[in-house]
């Protein structure tokens, strides 16, 4: 079997995917998600220009040596872009290969550990009794863990409540729109949302938070110590990971576990924290952290040191990644839970799938290769179009993380 062609779908049924479908000469296809939420194009014209050639007359089952020659071979290795574009022809791959194979990919990776795969969604509200009832009204679909965000008393905008009562703030047209943010005023705020929650579900729940950056290590810590008596399933991302010594002092002081990594895109970014056990959840995407390839292996490495996975799984991530995770996380032996939200009726319809949900799991289906396609005709009649991510400042104005 030899690559015969590859090209680019990129499309904005409800919000911009770039999606990868690779051709061969035994009439089998493949697709692998490119999207970089808010630079889709920079990661096309990198497939476009300096990937998409190189494949053309290769051997489609030879997954590890493509992967090694993409990256490797361009010598200026990592980053976003390019691992992004890695992942889509690594998960395109992978999903030829199952379907010659006539499996799913879950059986490629070892067959199944699990029977489904724990998925968490979104709840939030503007104030702590919407939030609590958002909370109620997903345990009532049958999820078992719920992330709860809430608006903050005089914060305008706060993250994790979207607007117009949308259930996840997606990229906007035009240039970036920015929101507020107070630290102080959150930090106080936090553990009463837990205690309304708590109180209102019980403890069996598994509740999830996402701090998204915003919080230096020390403030971290305090959020941490002070969510100790709600019992969290996580909290997410409390600090900028640059500095990855930094959830040190994080560990030194809660016992909340800690999930971190949804902007990574290499193991390195992780190694560290690993290593060290300074976090319990590793977040870095199969798109963005260069594909199944690569996740399989920080996934092994993880395991060494009793760290699970928590993959990121928002709507700016195609139904292919949402196949793909749900086909890794079947498989491995480390895994934790899943973020699941559900993407709009239309993308659902430019992307058909095999994969479900039910009573809190789900399960990528028996399809072979990865079970999801894309209607090209129907993702033709919506176009590109340029969004930014919002960013936020402190309430003096100064920049900070989104």
């Amino acid at each position: 079997m030899k690559i015969t062609n590859a090209r680019l779908i990129v499309c904005s049924p409800d919000r911009n995917f770039v999606t990868l479908k690779i051709e061969t000469d035994e009439g089998i296809y493949g697709l692998g998600d490119a999207t970089l939420n808010g630079r889709e194009l920079a990661v096309a014209a990198y497939l476009e220009e300096h990937v998409i050639p190189c494949l053309i007359g290769r051997d489609p089952s030879q997954i590890e040596d493509i992967w090694q020659y993409l990256y490797r071979g361009a010598y200026w290795r990592r980053g976003p872009v390019t691992m992004s574009a890695i992942a889509a022809v690594d998960v395109a791959l992978w999903d030829i290969k199952g379907k010659a194979l006539n499996t799913p990919v879950y059986n490629l990776l070892g067959g199944k550990s699990r029977e489904g795969v724990l998925v968490y969604t979104h709840a939030n509200g503007s104030n702590i009794d919407d939030a609590v009832a958002s909370v109620e009204h997903h345990i009532g679909e049958g999820y078992l863990a719920v992330r709860a965000q809430s608006g903050v008393p005089g914060v305008a905008s706060s993250y994790g409540v979207p607007k117009g009562g949308k259930p996840y703030e997606p990229a906007e047209r035009g240039l970036p729109g920015e929101s507020l943010w107070s630290t102080e005023r959150y930090l106080n705020f936090a553990p009463k949302l837990f205690e309304a929650v708590r109180k209102s579900v019980g403890e069996d729940i598994h509740l999830l938070h996402d701090v998204h950056h915003r919080l230096t290590p020390i403030e971290a810590a305090r959020l941490g110590k002070s969510l100790e008596p709600y019992h969290l399933f996580w909290m997410e991302d409390p600090t900028p990971a640059e500095n990855q010594e930094a959830f040190r002092l994080i560990r030194e002081h809660t016992v909340t576990p800690i999930a971190t990594g949804e902007v990574f895109n290499s193991f390195w970014d992780a190694h560290d924290l690993i290593r060290h056990q300074w976090i319990d959840y590793i977040r870095m995407t199969i798109v963005h952290g260069g594909g199944i390839t690569a996740l399989k292996k920080a996934a092994d490495f993880a395991a060494v040191y009793q760290v699970r996975t928590g993959f990121h799984g928002a709507t700016d991530l195609s139904p292919v990644t949402m196949a793909a995770a749900l086909h890794f996380g079947l498989a491995i032996h480390n895994f934790g839970i899943q973020e699941h939200m559900h993407h709009t009726a239309l993308t659902d319809q430019v992307f058909p799938h095999h994969y479900k949900f039910e009573a809190g799991y789900m399960h990528p289906g028996d399809a072979p290769g990865l079970g999801v396609d894309i209607d090209e005709a129907l993702a033709a009649k919506h176009p590109y179009q340029r969004a930014y991510l919002p960013i936020a400042r402190k309430l003096d104005g100064t920049l900070t993380d989104w």
